[in-house]
Formats: C-alpha cells, structure tokens, sequence
C-alpha cells in the first residue's frame, strides 16, 4: 500500500504571513524602544493592503522604520526589514524570529520621549499605486552604519531579514 501526502500551499498565504508579520515586528520595535504605537495601529488598513499588494507582485523592496525629532532632517535611528523573495511549495517551513528583534532593540537602546517615527517603503520600479500611500524621500543615513540581523521572517521560502541603524 503507497502513502499519500498532501501539501496545501497557498502563495495568497504567504503574502499575507509575511505583510502581517513584518508590520508585527515593526510594532514591537516600537513598543520595545520606547515609541508610542497608536499612529502604527491607527495606519494598520493602509500600511496591511499596500504590503500584500507589493509582495504579491514582488515588487516590494524593503519597509523601513525611520525614527527622528519632529523638524529635523537627521534621522535618530532607523529599521529596515527587507523582502526576500524565494518562494517554494511543498512542505516549507514558517517562523518570525521576535527573540532576535527583542535583544537587537535592547542593544540599539531606547529613543528619547520626544521622538516621532514614520513607516517609508521602498518599492521596484513599475510598483502599483495603493490608496493611503504617496512618494517621499527617506532622511540620509551619513554617519550611520547598518547592524543586519539576518533572516527574521519565512513562509514557504518568501521571507525578510531585519537590520537597524546606528550612530557612528
């Protein structure tokens, strides 16, 4: 008698794993380094849609986490979860890795009470327009280097890795 094994993969379901939990790390980063999370809550049916749609047409490049001081130019500090796009079927494995955000965000440090922060995406050329969504220009990041902390999300072999920004 032969075994069957069934695999039910949806790519719909890997988007949506990979949308969701990127915003979920970028809310604990928040959380985490002292920033006050109603303005990521209250933008949750924006920022949701426009992540699935670009991840479903690959062309999301990265989602960042620009934090700075209201009327300043130079950015306090900076995450940035970049897409990686490999995607498989079959039995893959899924897993978002909170423990290395949590000691990334302890080592970072907390930003001051006064400070504000913004979700900025950056997209491939020919990326679909999605409501709530408009062009802006991230702050530089001379003087910085980026601390990359490797894979921090994996669904079926579409995932992201996370990295931060810190002062020289």
């Amino acid at each position: 008698m032969s075994a069957v094994v069934v695999s039910a993969y949806s790519r719909t379901n890997s988007v949506t794993y990979v949308a969701e939990n990127m915003l979920k790390i970028l809310k604990d980063i928040i959380v985490l380094s002292g920033l006050d999370p109603a303005k990521l809550t209250d933008d949750w049916q924006v920022l949701s849609p426009g992540l699935r749609c670009w991840i479903a047409s690959e062309h999301l490049e990265r989602i960042v986490l620009e934090v700075f001081r209201p009327g300043s130019s130079t950015p306090l500090g900076r995450w940035d979860i970049d897409v990686v796009y490999g995607w498989t079927g079959g039995d893959g494995h899924f897993w978002v890795d909170t423990d290395q955000i949590r000691l990334a965000v302890r080592k970072a440090g907390l930003w001051p009470g006064d400070a504000d922060y913004r979700i900025v995406v950056q997209n491939s050329p020919g990326a679909e327009a999605v409501d709530g969504w408009s062009d802006t220009t991230l702050r530089s990041t001379a003087g910085m280097v980026r601390q990359s902390l490797g894979g921090t999300i994996e669904h079926h072999g579409l995932g992201a890795s996370a990295a931060y920004w810190r002062r020289l």
